[in-house]
């Protein structure tokens, strides 16, 4: 039996264990939406570290932290218990900003021709917004496709689960959850929404604007003021799938790919004026500006 196989992740486990329990489809006689915090994995082989294997080991994990590892442990009253037999526990590394498992965003064809007429308007079909960069509707985990080769990739040097999305345009949709087993798509989803992304850059959208940096800092906050509106279902506008989903998103940790100290600085202000805290992917220079990197309150 191959471990990669047949296997369970500590920081699976432990950033995860409140969102990834069985949720019963029968009515119950009891408070409606219980949350369970206390789980007890039995009868596993958990690789404590590179020297320490412990066969038909129990795992108890309380309040999202590791309580207890070891042979012979008694299941905690209350605790939910796991029978883990046949699997494996152990560390791992989570990567929190990958596109493992989405489709590759096709690039535009051709150069760009200044004597082609500009497109002005999304040529998406559907009940969507106007311009095809803001793109909130996209759901990871709709379009999620594991794939064993490069998760073998991550795991040999020490990822057992991602953070993914479609890294394509100025709002890129939600992100979700995965682990890098070897199993199918419907077993390693752990949280199918659990991010909403965002960049200054386009991506594949094929329309005249935005044509720059300050386009799509004008566009994202055009965006943010578009949403608000929307939220009182304006008569005028009907239905735009692009807006609602805009808004369904925004209580979700708001992810910002700057790549460069400049573009956090500009995320951040774009953040504040729509009362966004944003989680900032840095590129690597903003040492650079240190105080200032300090004064967004970013993570």
């Amino acid at each position: 039996m191959r471990r990669n196989r047949h296997f369970l992740l500590f920081c699976s486990v432990l950033l995860f264990s409140a969102m990834g329990y069985a949720q019963s489809t029968f009515p119950l006689n009891d408070v409606a939406d219980p949350k369970y915090s206390h789980y007890a994995f039995t009868n596993a082989t958990i690789v404590k570290d590179a020297n320490t294997t412990i066969t038909n080991g129990t795992l108890i994990i309380k309040d999202g932290k590791i309580a207890a590892i070891g042979q012979g442990l008694k299941v905690p009253a209350g605790a939910i218990e796991i029978n883990a037999k046949g699997k494996y526990i152990y560390p791992s590394f989570v990567d929190i900003y990958s596109d493992y498992g989405t489709p590759a965003p096709q690039p535009r064809q051709g150069g760009f021709d200044f004597f082609a007429r500009s497109q002005l308007t999304t040529n998406t079909k559907g009940a969507y917004g106007w311009n095809q960069a803001i793109r909130p509707e996209v759901e990871t985990y709709k379009v999620f496709s594991a794939d064993e080769t490069k998760a073998k990739s991550f795991r040999d040097i020490g990822f057992g689960t991602v953070l993914t999305h479609v890294k394509d345009g100025i709002s890129r949709g939600t992100g979700s959850v995965v682990t890098l087993a070897d199993e199918k798509e419907n077993m390693v989803i752990l949280k199918d929404r659990a991010s909403a992304h965002y960049s200054f850059s386009k991506g594949t959208s094929t329309q005249s604007y935005p044509g720059s940096i300050m386009g799509s800092i004008a566009l994202l906050r055009q965006t943010y003021m578009d949403a608000q509106w929307y939220k009182n279902k304006p008569t005028a506008e009907g239905v735009n799938i692009s807006l609602q989903a805009w808004n369904e998103i925004q209580n979700l940790p708001q992810i910002f790919e700057a790549n460069d100290k400049w573009n956090v600085l500009r995320a951040d202000r774009v953040g504040d004026e729509a009362g966004v805290q944003y989680i900032i992917k840095a590129g690597g220079n903003e040492y650079q500006r240190i105080d200032e990197m300090k004064g967004t309150k970013a993570t």
